[in-house]
C-alpha cells in the first residue's frame, strides 16, 4: 500500500504547530508518510518575528519518510495557501491528507485516513475522509456518512479535489437558481448560504465554505469516525478563522480518541438519525448575538494588549 502524503499549513503560531507535529510524529504510520509543510509569509512587520520562529522550528522536524518545507515569500492568506498547496500535492501524488497547524491527532489518525482513502478510492459518491467526529452517540456506527465536506483533518483524492470551485459567486448562483438554499443550510441548522454570500462579496475569505458547496452541488458524501481522531486547539488570539465561541463549552472540544477505528465499506448515504444529530450539533455551534458581541470585544482587547506588549518589548 502506498501511503498518502500529509500536508500541514502553518503561519505564525509556534505552540499550536508543535502540538500538531508532535501528535503526528506519534502516529502509527508517520515514518512511512511523506510530509509537506507550507509556511505562509508574514503580512506585516509585527508578524515577521512569529513567522521566523515557526520556520526555525520547521528545520528540526524529523520522524517522517521525507519532509519538504515550502516557504511562501509573500502572505498568501489561509485560503489561498491551502487551495494552492492541496492542488500541488494532490496533482503530484493523486491523494492527500490535510491538516492546519492547530489540529492535534490521535495515534491512529493516519491509519484511518489511509484506510478510508483505500476502501473508497473507486466510490465516486465519496469526496472526502474526515478525522473529526461530531456524533459521539450510542446510536452512531463506528463510521458514517454525511452529505457535506469538512476541514478539521481530512483527506481526498485528485478526483475529489478536481470538483473544488474557487468562484464563490458561481457556487452561490447555482444554489439559488436551483432553490437549494434550505438544503444547503441543513434545514436552517446553520447559515451556510449566508457564509457563502459573504465569501462571494469578499467579506470573508473561506476556502472551506466553497469546498462544502462544491461537494453539495455534486451530491457527494464524507466519511466520519464515531470517535474523534482530531482535537482542535487553535483558539488563541492569532487564529485566522476560528475563535472560541463560548468560554466554558466550546462545541469543538472533544475527547481525542487514541484507539484504532476500522474502515469497513458501508452504504454511502446519510442516515436520518445521523443527519438529525449533525444538525443538532450545528445549531449548538451558533452563538447567541450577545455572545458574538462579547467575544468580538474580548478578541480585540487581547489583540491591543498583545500589540502594546510587543512594542514595549521592542523599545
Amino acid at each position: 500500500m502506498t501511503y498518502s502524503p500529509i500536508v500541514i499549513f502553518t503561519y505564525n503560531r509556534l505552540d499550536c504547530l508543535k502540538r500538531t507535529v508532535e501528535s503526528l510524529q506519534n502516529n502509527y504510520l508517520a515514518s512511512k508518510s511523506r510530509l509537506y509543510i507550507f509556511s505562509d509569509g508574514p503580512k506585516d512587520d509585527d508578524m515577521a518575528k512569529f513567522v521566523e520562529e515557526v520556520r526555525l522550528y520547521l528545520t528540526t522536524i524529523t520522524g517522517f519518510l521525507d519532509t519538504q518545507i515550502i516557504h511562501r515569500k509573500n502572505n498568501y492568506g489561509l485560503a489561498n495557501n491551502i487551495i494552492d498547496g492541496v492542488t500541488y500535492v494532490v496533482n503530484k501524488h493523486g491523494k492527500v491528507i490535510v491538516l492546519e497547524d492547530d489540529l492535534v491527532t490521535g495515534r491512529y489518525f493516519l491509519q484511518f485516513m489511509n484506510d478510508g482513502l483505500n476502501v473508497y478510492k473507486n466510490e465516486l459518491k465519496v469526496i472526502q475522509i474526515h478525522g473529526y467526529g461530531y456524533l459521539n452517540d450510542k446510536s452512531v456506527p463506528e463510521t458514517y456518512f454525511l452529505k457535506t465536506a469538512d476541514n478539521l483533518g481530512w483527506a481526498t483524492w485528485k478526483r475529489g479535489w478536481d470538483l473544488f470551485e474557487k468562484d464563490g459567486e458561481s457556487l452561490l448562483n447555482k444554489i439559488n437558481n436551483k432553490q437549494l438554499g434550505s438544503q444547503f443550510d441543513r434545514d436552517g441548522s446553520y447559515p451556510f448560504t449566508k457564509m457563502l454570500e459573504s465569501q462571494s462579496l469578499g467579506k470573508i475569505n473561506s476556502w472551506a465554505i466553497r469546498w462544502y458547496a462544491s461537494a453539495f452541488l455534486n451530491n457527494k458524501y464524507t466519511l466520519y469516525p464515531k470517535h474523534s481522531l482530531v482535537l482542535h486547539v487553535g483558539d488563541d488570539e492569532r487564529a485566522t478563522n476560528y475563535k472560541r465561541l463560548q468560554t466554558k463549552n466550546d462545541p469543538l472540544s472533544v475527547d481525542l480518541y487514541q484507539g484504532e477505528i476500522k474502515v469497513v465499506k458501508c452504504a454511502i448515504d446519510e442516515m436520518n438519525e445521523n443527519g438529525r444529530l449533525y444538525n443538532k450539533f450545528l445549531k449548538k455551534y451558533i452563538p447567541s448575538f450577545y455572545k458574538r458581541v462579547v467575544n468580538k470585544l474580548l478578541y480585540f482587547s487581547v489583540i491591543l494588549l498583545k500589540k502594546e506588549k510587543y512594542h514595549n518589548n521592542q523599545s
